[in-house]
């Protein structure tokens, strides 16, 4: 494990990978003073799977593996909600967490190693083909540079983009071991795993 940090957490019901890009609405006062001194102080955010509680009201209980975040884009929406843009940096882990006034967690955690590019397989690229389509049907805001000969993002997008549970994806977000989540993707497409 590498550094550590002290940085505020926003729960969800999602799971954003190192690579990612994920669109939010921010409309919480607690929410919306933690995007402004984010933006004011170009530092980013935590962002962790609820395991217990919502994404409203009292602080949620999350998984203790997360991916770091930051704004990359911002607008005021149509509805007058604050919609912004993140994009996940590195997978960090919890050390400890601590409940703000307005109900804001505070974590200190450690960032984990980044994963180094891993070449893609030659018999995986079936997957690859898979993730172009996807890619190619979602709308012109999603931009992101593309690496379809590493594995480790390969494997990211397809399991952002999948209709996979999200225990299962919080379960390949802390797996290191990127041949076994090919397999396993590879299972799910071609119809031979359960979800």
């Amino acid at each position: 494990m590498a550094t550590e940090a002290e940085f505020p957490l926003f729960p969800l019901n999602t799971v954003l990978f190192p690579g990612g890009l994920l669109p939010l609405q921010i409309f919480e006062p607690r929410y919306l003073d933690m995007v402004s001194a984010c933006m004011r102080e170009e530092t980013g955010f935590g962002i962790c799977l609820i395991r217990e509680g919502s994404e409203v009201g009292y602080a949620a209980q999350t998984f203790d593996i997360g991916c770091y975040a930051r704004i990359v884009d911002w607008q005021q929406g149509e509805n007058g909600l604050l919609e912004i843009t993140v994009h996940g940096e590195q997978r960090f882990q919890l050390f400890s967490t601590h409940v703000d006034k307005n109900q804001l967690i505070q974590c200190r955690a450690g960032f984990l190693e980044q994963t180094p590019p891993t070449p893609l397989p030659a018999r995986f690229q079936d997957l690859t083909m898979l993730l172009k389509q996807i890619l190619a049907e979602l709308s012109p805001d999603y931009e992101i540079p593309t690496h379809y000969d590493d594995a480790q993002w390969v494997t990211s997008r397809l399991t952002e983009f999948l209709p996979l549970p999200l225990p299962r994806k919080q379960e390949l977000l802390e797996t290191d071991d990127v041949v076994r989540k090919l397999h396993f993707l590879e299972r799910l497409v071609h119809g031979s795993v359960r979800h």
